[in-house]
């Protein structure tokens, strides 16, 4: 053996093995501390020899208090080696710790560790090796530093403000030009839940994209109506004191061209110029049409280009029929601010204390509705409570000057209500103003400068004094709820949508998630949709764009993931009979599978082609009426026809085409249903929905009416035709509000009218209203379950 291995052996000996090293951890635990003989007490006067056999000399009493301070510190060592050592061999100190604090979140950082088991992580903490300076593989002036790495790291995608915070502790994806989070890396699927049911839960929505407008009231109002949905309100009514929800087409394809639901924020005009708009020194509640408005969009990122496009069309088409009018001086301005606004969802019933906790707005506000509202805020058991969609304005100072915040407590014995309404007054921000929203884009201090001043208090803790040259950040605070129409059922979820400007968002983040809030993902977000009991944009939409790519991006990895499997090991989908397993086929559903055909080389004596309607979602908040009037013995695609060339004309768009036949336009409508099952199975993603004739309706309700689950197990047992498929289902799994499993679909229209019928004609199936029976089947099973279907109504907010 030569010296240097020789050499390396010795060494290796000399270092301990990790089973030495608990030996001696446990070792050190169980060592009983002892006290030097001059560290005790003192004794006075000179002590006496008394004989081991006599009882002379020993004291009559026992003063308790003198003995237990002669033994303080033996007691105190042995109750302090009894806790070390039961602890030392079965748990760590980072294991002691709630699950946000261990390993991954803490990073074996000592000071995130509470102050009294810091001496055990000190103890615990193995010394790590030192780091050989290794030279640099670049020389000094090529290298690069941590800016240049994350603005690189963003090239063929953007981040937010808080994507190293999520990147720490969510599973990231790209998503829509995002890295997005998809689900918190711990197990948090039913603590999110609850958290949104009965406690709170933030989400970073602030990669939603935001359009403005710019122009006068009938300019814009002109542009929405060419664009939105003909039902419900006016987009252009609106005084700013409330958000307006509704959807985006095509400009003049209504009811073709869906493209996603959007929200329109109006901006609050002040009553002083609303006074003069009139020529009167009374305000007035409605604008004069040629006053300069300004309005916000908010719409999901997927379709950005496409709602853009939209407004600009409806803008181009506006302008031009008012300058053919002989108006030469209109004008529509569109700015897009992707990047000068944060937008942050607290929901939850603690959302309010959340807010009120982690906000202090600034005092001296002279709005006496405002300070009604702040400081009842707290005492809000749930903003379901509040105003839908209201909208409140107002200025805080910058969170992080009270930073760590408290969670705000309601007052148990506080009785009186919120009395605050919506109003112009309570919606005024100035983040509406973009030289507002751009001066303090950059907050003027850094956090190493508040904490030096926060350093210089004389009590630790004590939350620093706004000074003047504090930044004051104007903030907006928006009401949402997600709850489906009350004969739908569902648990509504109520909270808030926070906007604030660019620049701060980890600011006001720390600040919201220090109180004790969950952080919700993608994943979360969706799930609090599908418990409400509404629909969730883009899967439960379908015939729009974003719903195909949404799909075929979901088609793709279905069949990546089966097609990995050998063989044996995955689902024998033509032996089910399920001839599009990983992505539903609309037209197929619609029965119109014969315009599809392989036509070989004949060619159609027509010289113009038959144009056949693509498919198209009935949505709306008038959709429940027209499906009713449907339903009567009345010819329904002429009443459809109908109705639809009312709601167009109602808003100036003009009857659909001639070429358009109504046969076809009934043919190819879709409804969006809730899927509810009667007694067990678990409806999931891409199942199928079956109709059922009259007479396996009557036997499946008598089947339902025996309280056994086992009740004729063998009567679904086959598979049912292709040609009684009449739906998908988009959103499928159980429930943890309900408890038990039920899903979210779409279904042909004309097979929802002769369900309708059929409830009618069978006897005991009108127990429920509009519910008519039918079957579902999961893609990778051949057994169907009864349920019956609702349909899906916009909410009552």
């Amino acid at each position: 053996m030569s010296s240097t291995q020789k050499r390396k052996k010795d060494a290796s000996s000399q270092e301990m093995t990790g089973r030495e090293k608990k030996k001696v951890r446990i070792a050190e635990a169980r060592t009983i501390p002892t006290q030097s003989p001059g560290a005790g007490p003192s004794q006075q006067g000179p002590r006496a020899v008394v004989p081991m056999n006599s009882l002379a000399g020993l004291p009559s009493a026992i003063e308790l208090e003198k003995v237990v301070e002669s033994r303080a510190f033996e007691i105190s060592a042995m109750q302090t080696a009894m806790k070390s050592a039961s602890a030392s061999s079965t748990q760590r100190v980072w294991q002691a710790l709630p699950r946000h604090l261990r390993r991954r979140a803490a990073s074996h950082d000592v000071r995130r560790v509470p102050k009294r088991l810091r001496e055990r992580a000190v103890a615990e903490n193995d010394a790590l090796p030192v780091k050989k300076n290794h030279l640099p593989k670049r020389g000094k002036a090529k290298q690069e530093t941590r800016t240049d790495s994350l603005l690189r790291r963003q090239k063929d995608k953007s981040w937010l403000e808080t994507h190293i915070w999520h990147s720490k502790r969510m599973r990231m994806e790209n998503m829509w030009g995002y890295r997005l989070a998809v689900k918190p890396t711990e197990k948090a699927y039913r603590p999110s839940h609850r958290a949104s049911v009965q406690g709170s839960i933030v989400h970073d929505a602030s990669y939603y994209s935001l359009v403005e407008l710019r122009g006068t009231l009938e300019t814009i109002t002109g542009s929405l109506r060419m664009c939105c949905d003909p039902q419900g309100p006016n987009p252009g009514a609106a005084s700013g004191s409330r958000t307006h929800e509704t959807h985006i087409y095509e400009p003049g394809k209504y009811p073709f061209g869906l493209i996603c639901p959007i929200s329109i924020i109006w901006k609050p005009v002040s009553e002083c110029v609303k006074g003069k708009e009139t020529g009167s020194s009374t305000p007035t509640s409605v604008p004069g049409p040629s006053l300069e408005r300004t309005v916000w969009i908010r719409f999901h990122p997927t379709v950005h280009s496409q709602v853009i496009s939209a407004l600009q069309t409806a803008g181009s088409q506006y302008l031009a029929k008012k300058k053919a009018e002989g108006n030469e001086g209109v004008r529509l301005e569109i700015c897009d601010l992707k990047d000068q606004i944060n937008v942050f969802e607290i929901m939850g019933p603690q959302a309010s204390q959340v807010i009120r906790g982690a906000l202090s707005a600034v005092p001296g506000d002279s709005r006496p509705e405002f300070r009604q509202f702040w400081s009842s805020l707290a005492d809000v058991q749930t903003s379901g409570s509040v105003p839908r969609n209201m909208v409140i304005g107002f200025t805080v100072l910058d969170p992080r000057l009270r930073f760590p915040p408290k969670l705000a407590k309601p007052k148990p014995t506080n009785q009186r209500r919120n009395d605050v309404f919506p109003s112009i007054a309570l919606a005024k921000s100035d983040i509406w103003d973009e030289s507002v929203r751009l001066g303090i884009a950059k907050p003027k201090y850094t956090k190493k400068e508040l904490d030096d001043r926060r350093a210089k208090n004389l009590i630790p803790g004590t939350p620093l004094n706004p000074q003047r040259q504090d930044d004051r950040v104007p903030v907006i605070l928006i009401q949402r709820s997600l709850e489906a129409p009350r004969k739908n059922g569902g648990h509504p979820i109520h909270g808030w949508t926070l906007i604030i400007p660019s620049g701060w968002g980890m600011a006001f983040w720390n600040s919201l998630v220090f109180t004790g809030t969950r952080v919700a993902g993608q994943r979360e977000r969706q799930t609090q949709a599908y418990e409400a009991g509404t629909a969730y944009f883009p899967q439960d939409y379908p015939s729009t764009s974003a719903y195909q790519e949404f799909s075929t991006a979901k088609e793709d990895e279905l069949r990546d993931t089966w097609e990995r499997k050998p063989p044996a090991k995955r689902v024998n989908y033509e032996k089910l009979q399920v001839d599009d397993p990983f992505s539903p086929n609309w037209n197929r559903v619609l029965g119109r599978n014969h315009h599809q055909g392989d036509g070989g080389n004949l060619v159609p004596t027509q010289r113009e082609p038959t144009r056949i309607a693509a498919p198209w979602l009935l949505r709306g908040p008038d959709s429940a009426r027209i499906i009713q009037q449907l339903a009567l013995p009345i010819t329904p695609p002429d009443l459809l026809l109908r109705e639809m060339n009312s709601l167009r004309i109602a808003r100036s768009l003009g009857p659909l085409p001639d070429a358009l036949n109504n046969q076809d336009l009934m043919q190819a409508a879709l409804v969006t249903v809730k899927v509810n099952v009667c007694r067990r199975g678990l409806p999931e993603d891409l199942a199928l929905i079956y109709s059922m004739e009259d007479e396996e309706v009557s036997k499946a309700i008598a089947a339902c009416q025996v309280k056994t689950d086992e009740a004729d197990p063998e009567q679904f047992a086959s598979v049912p035709p292709s040609e009684s498929i009449i739906g998908r289902v988009t959103t499928g799994n159980f429930s943890l509000s309900i408890g038990s499993g039920y899903a979210v679909g779409a279904v042909s229209l004309v097979k929802w009218l002769a369900l309708l019928k059929q409830q009618a004609r069978v006897p005991n199936t009108t127990d429920r209203g509009m519910s008519p029976y039918v079957k579902i089947r999961n893609t990778n099973s051949d057994q169907c379950r009864l349920a019956r279907l609702e349909l899906l109504e916009e909410g009552d907010g």
